[in-house]
């Protein structure tokens, strides 16, 4: 004779959890959002787990497995939700899945193409920078680009590619940069922010900028540059997630600069734009 098995009755949130495939975590949730009922316990006080418990829970596992989230699910077990809703949704779920799947390749393409943190910047950036030697980029160099991209957009990272791709291929320049950053570095909180060599060093900021504008210029990277407004709004898909203002994004990355420095940068910004008398 063959042994025969009789099933039980009803089963405890192990055992429940265990056939549907799941935990008995996911099934307390489901209790809690009102998608499974709460069954009534036994004489041990555990829940007890018949038929229709695990019939409604084997259900449950096949819509999460076809991406089916849980407010529709409880719709679908109400009857109070039309179904091609539930499965527009779905589609929508799905394709923007598909288009992150797709940017996360891209994204490791080019950090196998470039061989550096450079390759998580956009493509703008990357494309833009992916032909200097591997050494010509300094961290600090990805660091203001990861920083700008954050605050302007790829756009804005792009351009700024300008100054470190003049940088790379002008040592002059480099060198004049590495000096402006330890001098600012120089002031520090024990500097008055009216020292005159704030002054002197802002003025010092500006004519770098100057020679930087004019090395870019000389090289034609102000019309890459101005290609690239045509490739960004050519590329655009209208569909990239809603970024903060600017100005907020400045206001939230903290740097800690000194007052002599923040007045430093005040200045040069002044000088830049022409203000020579303004300093108050």
């Amino acid at each position: 004779m063959y042994p025969s098995a009789m099933p039980p009755r009803e089963v405890r949130i192990g055992d429940a959890a265990a056939f549907a495939g799941t935990t008995p975590r996911a099934i307390r949730h489901y209790h809690q959002i009102g998608l499974l009922p709460e069954p009534g316990r036994g004489g041990d006080g555990r829940r007890r787990y018949g038929y229709d418990d695990m019939i409604r829970l084997l259900w449950i596992r096949k819509m999460s497995e076809a991406g089916i989230s849980l407010d529709d699910m409880r719709a679908a077990f109400d009857e109070a939700g039309d179904v091609e809703d539930v499965l527009g949704r779905l589609e929508e779920t799905l394709a923007a899945q598909e288009a992150d799947i797709k940017r996360q390749r891209a994204a490791v393409q080019r950090l196998r193409a470039v061989g550096s943190p450079l390759g998580l910047l956009s493509p703008l950036v990357t494309d833009r920078l992916g032909h200097l030697p591997s050494d010509a980029l300094r961290p600090s160099d990805l660091d203001a680009l990861l920083v700008t991209e954050r605050i302007f957009g790829p756009l804005g990272a792009a351009v700024q590619a300008s100054v470190f791709i003049t940088l790379a291929t002008h040592p002059g320049l480099r060198a004049e940069a590495d000096r402006l950053d330890a001098a600012d570095a120089a002031l520090d909180d024990t500097v008055d922010p009216h020292d005159p060599r704030v002054e002197e060093l802002a003025a010092q900021h500006c004519a770098h900028h100057e020679a930087l504008l004019h090395a870019i210029e000389a090289a034609g990277l102000d019309v890459a540059e101005a290609k690239l407004f045509e490739i960004y709004d050519a590329e655009a898909s209208g569909e990239e997630a809603p970024r903060m203002s600017a100005f907020e994004a400045v206001t939230k990355m903290p740097y800690g600069f000194s007052a002599a420095r923040t007045r430093c940068m005040e200045l040069t910004a002044r000088l830049l734009a022409g203000d020579l008398s303004a300093d108050s």
